[in-house]
């Protein structure tokens, strides 16, 4: 296998949240729908304005990768919900799908063969490809620990 490919493997095994990591699909396959707008003391977001940010945030970086059109949100508003936001099942099952499906479309660009993952985005200021995916996988690992903790805290205020 040569290094290219081998490079596009453990990318793609990191976009999974492989290694140290743990995978969306393992945070929110059992995160109660009735608690994902539930406050906790001390944070700013629910559960669910985390999942939300995550998927803007994630759209944006796919985009700004594969459109010089795409205009980013705006900085740090556009990239989260209002905080008196919440949603019912079908909004927290949308933010969820859109999430895999924009993760899966990353992923997709990271296994293309014909995408040179060191060259810089012509549109950009020196990204590429590479530090983009890097940049999802980092994202997404963050706040999946944050999700982590939440549920934690969460199931431990629904027991008291």
């Amino acid at each position: 296998m040569d290094k290219i490919q081998s490079l596009r493997e453990h990318l793609l095994y990191l976009l999974d949240g492989g290694g140290a990591h743990i995978d969306f699909e393992s945070v929110v396959k059992d995160f109660h729908v009735d608690a994902v707008n539930q406050k906790i003391d001390g944070l700013p977001y629910t559960a669910w304005a985390v999942v939300e940010h995550m998927r803007i945030a994630q759209s944006d970086i796919l985009e700004f990768s594969r459109s010089a059109d795409h205009v980013s949100p705006k900085w740090p508003e556009g990239y989260w919900p209002a905080s008196d936001e919440s949603v019912d099942a079908e909004g927290w099952n949308k933010s969820v799908e859109s999430f895999r499906s924009n993760l899966k479309e990353m992923k997709d660009l990271v296994a293309d063969p014909s995408v040179d993952l060191f060259a810089q985005i012509p549109y950009g200021t020196g990204q590429t490809v590479l530090r983009e995916a890097l940049l999802v996988a980092d994202h997404n690992a963050y706040h999946l620990g944050v999700l982590v903790t939440m549920k934690r805290l969460l199931e431990t205020k629904k027991q008291t």
